[in-house]
């Protein structure tokens, strides 16, 4: 190890502790002193700091001793232990001499003998260089004989850490290593912030960093200018007490502040007032810092001023609107590129000084209106000007994507992988139009849906069959076992069940009616599914029944919806394939049937389905089991009963699992990444916003109706044998109307198995 001694002259090599030791050492090899090695190298030790990747180069460490005894040659043994460059200096003047030169990262000061110098003076001097503010100083102390003594003095004079002697070497070592990784290793991030603030000081867009309850804490220059304020004007301010423009939307600072919170970063278009008064809109991107436990402790707020020789009030408001309405949802943005300006991202008008219109009838076409695939299609067209060719060439492929009009539509592989499933499922996830000509074959001629006749005398919820009560016991769990049921109840598992259900879940008490009434309904319910189909049957519709009741008791769930919620998740899995003909949406649009000219081959059994559930229902007050409800209410339930039976049209199955993890999958696992899984306001934001509420809806009512392959592999088998013979009915149907039910290939026989392997409606 190579010590190098300064004495206030210029710097000369003395032997190390080694070569004066030599002798004890060779003699008392227990001592554990390290071997002297010939040379050292510099190291350089890669430290990440976010996006920033630091080198920590061989550090420095001074030892500050008027004299050598064993707790300096402790240091310097373990200096070298530790590859540690090591200087010793015995006066305070040579010591800042020395620190002028080399900048150390440590510096260890004796404290232990003030007769020799003052410890606290030197440390205020080296202290008051400009650059010593990321040095480490350590004060070696004497071991306490009584008391304690306070630390305070210490750190007013400036020094981080106090070393209570200790001559070991491994003591030395330990505490070395622990300053290396803990004071040393800050100190180099706090030194690489300085290029950080250098790059937000220069920066020509106005910045604004505030605290998590939007504290003020830095404005940079450009801010300034911009706004005409003086740093200390704003710092330390709440942002609700710098004025706000009037210009804004009334509830645009709502739609930011619930998107932020969130941790979600939000973009558009702000009007921000400069202290002369003035309304300036402005391109704004805020973003929430994560910190400190996973929570939100700044907001970075990025602004450039819109050119108003481009923008018009008029276009800056109607930018502001769509920036409110598409961060809503708080989607996440993508952090490639910096903010677009929003000249590039829209389509506007030109100058507004050489277009004034003074007309009404002008004004009106002046306007520009705009679905939001277009605004994307202009945002991906801006970024390809500056993007690298093999970028602008994704980009084109993205744009012929988005071009097309099946978004959500699947897109299965190749008839070679498995002919068969691709046949079958493809079948049910497209529409398999065909326009016939001649000979088109009616299916389904209107008949009556008349009223059982059992109705008089229906039975109550205590009057129901011991042993049938006994097949229900475990209607709680996911092995319940529907198909002992229905054998109990004579085909007739609906009722039964939906009664228990139904009781379970209150629905009675929400909707004001009485229990009577429900039997009623659950009756002509039941009465209207066709018993001769294999598949859809009252079975399968107390089947999906009993998966939205178990899917109802999961916490996720309950967090998101509403007591409305769930009676109209159960009334829809209740009536979701009443009067159900056997036949796919396909082959009723192939065959003319009425069904399909009536619904316009769109969504066809879905739209009947809940079409008729509300004709039924509202015919006979026997049955009416909305006829108390408060108006609004009924509107309410209405058309959440009506969303989630259309979302069960298997055309739409890619749309609805897309938006669902898009808006839902994603930002939870997002949030559990990032920390903040125990953050309960940001997972109910999440969950009970409307749209994900209907989201989830949706969602739970499609996979209830699919759920039967995730039963136990007794009533699996059992439901694919029934899913596969009321297909082959179909097969043989269109066998003899000659009608393909995929709209174009031609009719094959398959086999049991192939069915299994690919149907599932």
């Amino acid at each position: 190890m190579r010590v190098v001694y300064h004495s206030g002259k210029d710097s000369e090599d003395s032997h190390s502790p080694q070569q004066t030791n030599a002798n004890q050492q060779q003699g008392n090899p227990s001592l554990g002193l390290p071997i002297k090695s010939s040379s050292y190298k510099a190291t350089f030790t890669e430290v990440q700091f976010g996006p920033m990747r630091l080198y920590e180069d061989q550090l420095q460490v001074l030892l500050v001793f008027a004299k050598e005894d064993s707790q300096s040659s402790g240091f310097c043994w373990a200096c070298e232990k530790a590859d540690f460059s090591c200087s010793v200096a015995r006066t305070p003047e040579s010591a800042l001499e020395c620190h002028l030169q080399k900048h150390h990262d440590i510096i260890i000061i004796d404290h232990r003998h003030s007769r020799y110098f003052d410890a606290e003076a030197l440390c205020r001097s080296i202290r008051a260089v400009s650059f010593s503010e990321n040095t480490v100083i350590v004060a070696v102390v004497k071991r306490p004989e009584r008391e304690e003594s306070s630390v305070m003095p210490l750190i007013t004079a400036g020094f981080n850490r106090r070393y209570v002697e200790n001559p070991s070497v491994a003591a030395c070592y330990n505490e070395l290593l622990q300053l290396q990784h803990g004071e040393v290793r800050a100190q180099l991030k706090l030194r690489a912030c300085n290029a950080i603030f250098t790059a937000v000081e220069q920066s020509q867009e106005a910045i604004e960093i505030t605290s998590e309850d939007q504290v003020i804490q830095y404005v940079n220059p450009a801010y300034e200018s911009i706004m005409g304020y003086q740093h200390g004007e704003l710092i330390g301010k709440e942002l609700l007490e710098v004025p706000k423009s009037e210009k804004n939307k009334p509830d645009l600072l709502d739609s930011i502040n619930s998107c932020i919170q969130m941790g979600k970063e939000w973009q558009g278009v702000y009007y921000t007032m400069k202290k002369n008064g003035d309304s300036v809109p402005q391109s704004v991107k805020i973003t929430p810092v994560i910190g400190q436990g996973g929570k939100i402790r700044h907001y970075v707020s990025v602004n450039r001023p819109l050119n108003d020789n481009n923008k018009t009030d008029k276009s800056c408001d109607r930018v502001q609107a769509e920036s409110q309405t598409d961060n809503q949802s708080c989607k996440h943005k993508d952090r490639r590129k910096g903010s677009l300006d929003v000249r590039s991202t829209t389509s506007r008008g030109s100058d507004g000084s050489s277009q004034r219109r003074h007309s009404s009838m002008a004004r009106i076409h002046s306007m520009t209106i705009e679905a939001p695939i277009t605004k994307v299609i202009n945002i991906i067209n801006a970024a390809q000007e500056s993007s690298p060719v093999p970028v602008a060439e994704a980009l084109d492929r993205v744009l012929e994507i988005l071009r097309t009009t099946e978004l959500y539509s699947p897109q299965l592989g190749t008839k070679d992988e498995d002919p068969h499933t691709s046949d079958l499922v493809g079948g049910l996830m497209t529409d398999g139009l065909r326009r016939l000509s001649g000979n088109e074959y009616i299916f389904a001629a209107n008949k009556p849906h008349h009223l059982p006749s059992h109705l008089s005398t229906p039975l109550s919820l205590g009057d129901i069959p011991p042993r049938i009560a006994q097949t229900m016991e475990n209607e709680e769990s996911w092995d319940f076992d529907v198909f002992t049921l229905e054998a109990a109840t004579m085909k007739r598992p609906l009722t039964y069940l939906g009664l228990k259900i139904f009781s379970r879940f209150g629905v009675c008490e929400f909707l004001g009616c009485p229990e009577a009434t429900l039997r009623s309904w659950l009756q002509v319910i039941e009465a209207n599914y066709h018993s001769s189909n294999s598949y859809h049957n009252s079975s399968h519709a107390a089947d999906v029944l009993h998966a939205t009741a178990y899917f109802l008791c999961k916490e996720r769930v309950k967090q998101s919806l509403d007591p409305i919620d769930e009676v109209a998740a159960l009334i829809a899995a209740t009536v979701h394939d009443v009067d159900h003909p056997g036949r796919t949406n396909s082959f009723l649009c192939n065959a003319g049937s009425e069904l399909a000219v009536l619904y316009n081959d769109t969504a066809v059994l879905e739209s009947h389905h809940a079409a008729l559930a509300f004709q039924i229902t509202t015919r006979d007050d026997k049955c009416n089991i909305f006829k108390n409800m408060e108006r609004n209410e009924y509107r309410t339930l209405r058309q959440a009963i009506i969303d989630m039976v259309l979302a069960t049209e298997m055309t739409k199955h890619f749309e609805h699992v897309n938006k669902f993890v898009n808006s839902i999958n994603k930002p939870l696992a997002a949030l559990e990444e990032s920390g903040g899984n125990g953050d309960e306001d940001s997972v109910k934001g999440i969950l009970t916003s409307p749209e994900n509420r209907i989201l989830v809806k949706r969602m739970l009512i499609k996979c209830a109706d699919i759920s039967n392959p995730c039963r136990p592999l007794e009533l699996c088998i059992e439901w694919a044998g029934r899913i596969s013979e009321e297909y082959f009915a179909q097969v043989m149907q269109l066998q003899a109307c000659s009608v393909d039910s995929r709209g174009g290939g031609q009719i094959r026989h398959a086999t049991v198995e192939e069915i299994h392997n690919g149907v599932c409606m």
